[in-house]
C-alpha cells in the first residue's frame, strides 16, 4: 500500500518542456453532459484544464450546446446527435472519427442512461487506442456489460462511488481496499473507488489517498476529479499514478477550499480555482 505526498505528486509530474506547444500537453477527447446536467460536462473540461491538458474537445449533446458553448471558453465545445436529451447511438460515427488523435478520452460525467449513451460508451471502450476513463454513468451502462472492460487492449480507468462499484459486480465489505483490488484484477482496469481515504488499485499495487474531506461531497466535485485525472494521462503518466495523484490533487484542493472556506460552503468550483497552487 503507498500513501502519495505532495512532493511524490510533484515528482511523478512530468515538465513542462519549454519549446512544447498545445499539442504536446495532451489532446483529450471528453463526453460528458445531458439535458439537466450540463454542470457536469464544464466541471469534467475545466477540471482537465486546469490540470494541465493542452486541448480538450469536449462533445455534448446537440440539445445543450449553445449553454455549454456560452459557458466555457477554453475547450473546443462541439454538437452530437442526442435523443431526448441524452447522447444518440446516431453520435458513434463522429466520435470514432475523433478517436485516433486523442491522447485519453474520458466518457460518462453527466451523460444519463440510455440505448444511445451504452451504444456511445461500447464504441469507445472497442475501438479508442488510447487511454480510457469512465466515470459516473459512463460507469453505470455497463452494468452487465463487464465482458467489454475485459476484452480491452488499451488501459482503463474507472472511477465508481460505492453504489457504481456494486453495480459493476464489486463487493467491498468491510475492506474496501480488497474490494478494490479484486475488483481491478476482475475487469483488468485501474479502479479508483471514491470515499474516505479514496483506493486506486490495479490488482497488484495499491495506493490509499490521504487527501480529501466531507465538504467536497457536493454534485460536480466527481466530474472535476474524472477530468484531472484524464489531463495527467493525456500528459503522459501511467494510468495508475495517473489516478492515484489525480485523487492526491483533488482532495488537496478541497482541503485548501476547506481550511479556506469551511466545509459547508464550498463548491467545486473553489476546487477549479484552487488546483494551480498545488502544481507549481
Amino acid at each position: 500500500m503507498v500513501r502519495l505526498n505532495h512532493g511524490d505528486v510533484l515528482s511523478l509530474l512530468p515538465d513542462r518542456n519549454p519549446w512544447g506547444h498545445k499539442g504536446d500537453f495532451g489532446k483529450l477527447l471528453l463526453l460528458c453532459g445531458s439535458r439537466g446536467y450540463t454542470g457536469a460536462a464544464y466541471f469534467a473540461a475545466m477540471g482537465a484544464l486546469r490540470a494541465g491538458a493542452g486541448l480538450v474537445f469536449l462533445g455534448v449533446p446537440e440539445s445543450i450546446y449553445a449553454i455549454e458553448a456560452v459557458k466555457l471558453n477554453e475547450p473546443v465545445v462541439f454538437p452530437l446527435p442526442d435523443e431526448g436529451g441524452m447522447l444518440s447511438e446516431t453520435a458513434v460515427p463522429k466520435i470514432l472519427n475523433r478517436l485516433p488523435k486523442m491522447d485519453a478520452v474520458l466518457i460518462g460525467p453527466g451523460l444519463g442512461q440510455s440505448d444511445g449513451t451504452l451504444a456511445v460508451v461500447k464504441a469507445v471502450l472497442e475501438n479508442a487506442a488510447c487511454p480510457v476513463v469512465a466515470d459516473a454513468d459512463g460507469i453505470n451502462v455497463l452494468r452487465g456489460h463487464r465482458d467489454i472492460l475485459r476484452g480491452r487492449s488499451n488501459p482503463t480507468i474507472l472511477t465508481p462511488h460505492a453504489g457504481e462499484f456494486t453495480r459493476l459486480g464489486g463487493v467491498i465489505g468491510n475492506d474496501r481496499m480488497a474490494a478494490a483490488m479484486t475488483l481491478a484484477g476482475d475487469l483488468g482496469c485501474v479502479v479508483l473507488l471514491k470515499g474516505h481515504e479514496t483506493c486506486i488499485a490495479d490488482g497488484k499495487t495499491l495506493y490509499v489517498n490521504p487527501t480529501g474531506n466531507p465538504g467536497m461531497a457536493v454534485g460536480g466535485s466527481g466530474d472535476v476529479l474524472a477530468g484531472i485525472i484524464t489531463a495527467l494521462l493525456g500528459q503522459g503518466l501511467a494510468p495508475l499514478e495517473a489516478a492515484a495523484c489525480g485523487a492526491w490533487l483533488h482532495g488537496a484542493a478541497g482541503d485548501l477550499c476547506a481550511k479556506a472556506l469551511g466545509q459547508y460552503g464550498m463548491l467545486p468550483t473553489d476546487m477549479l480555482n484552487t488546483l494551480p497552487r498545488l502544481l507549481k
